[in-house]
């Protein structure tokens, strides 16, 4: 599984590889599609995007039946759930990241730790068209949400599997739980800040070694930083 190489890029998945709130999108266009055939309901998906838009989070479905009349059932709404969650995205990777990747792919062993419910994750992942750009790929919910970053867990199984002695690089978007833990280990932190990124607004608090608006700009900074023999 290893390369001979002596460092390790490690990324987060998503607004990292992609933008999160094309996932977001998709999974509503899904949620519409079940409440016209089994609600005979229009308008759910947009005006959930909306209510996102306008960043409600964690009960937009609740507040969506409510406002087109509909009770706001249990039942349903945890229906509306399973549909967002295992829906098939329609989703692609961001312009930068299959050349970021391909480039690093002869420089470094490629890892990917990645939060969340993991069966969706996963269709993320091959949506993409991304699996096999990796050596290894570490969902945490696999283990249980307790194990979510900033949990160190998952950077030592990547650590584990390749070397402790490599020169590793985390690359991540959200500054509220991403870089805790490679800090803590040692590893080059790089924030990517993309523009329409769903924590683009949050401010660093703590020290990074690299923040880019992309990953374009990635291979020759891994190139440039790599210990050499």
């Amino acid at each position: 599984m290893s390369k001979d190489v002596p460092v390790c890029v490690v990324f987060d998945l998503d607004d990292t590889l992609y933008l999160e709130r094309d996932y977001v999108r998709s999974g509503f266009c899904a949620v519409d599609d079940w409440c016209k055939s089994n609600l005979q309901l229009n308008g759910t998906g947009e005006l959930s995007w909306n209510l996102f838009e306008q960043g409600r989070r964690g009960d937009i479905f609740d507040v969506a039946l409510r406002q087109l009349g509909v009770s706001g059932d249990q039942a349903i709404i945890k229906e509306l759930v399973q549909v967002y969650r295992t829906h098939v995205p329609q989703i692609f990777p961001s312009s930068d990241t299959m050349q970021c990747l391909a480039c690093l792919k002869a420089m470094a062993n490629l890892a990917m730790i990645t939060d969340g419910d993991p069966a969706s994750q996963w269709k993320k992942i091959d949506a993409l068209g991304i699996r096999n750009s990796f050596d290894l790929i570490v969902a945490t919910g696999e283990w249980g949400s307790t194990f979510s970053k900033p949990n160190p867990r998952a950077f030592l199984h990547v650590q584990n599997a390749f070397s402790s002695s490599a020169h590793y690089y985390y690359v991540g978007d959200n500054p509220a739980k991403d870089f805790t833990a490679p800090r803590a280990l040692g590893w080059m932190t790089v924030r990517i800040r993309r523009e329409a990124g769903l924590h683009s607004s949050m401010c660093t608090e703590q020290p990074l070694d690299f923040e880019l608006p992309d990953l374009r700009l990635l291979p020759n900074l891994v190139l440039e930083g790599t210990p050499h023999a």
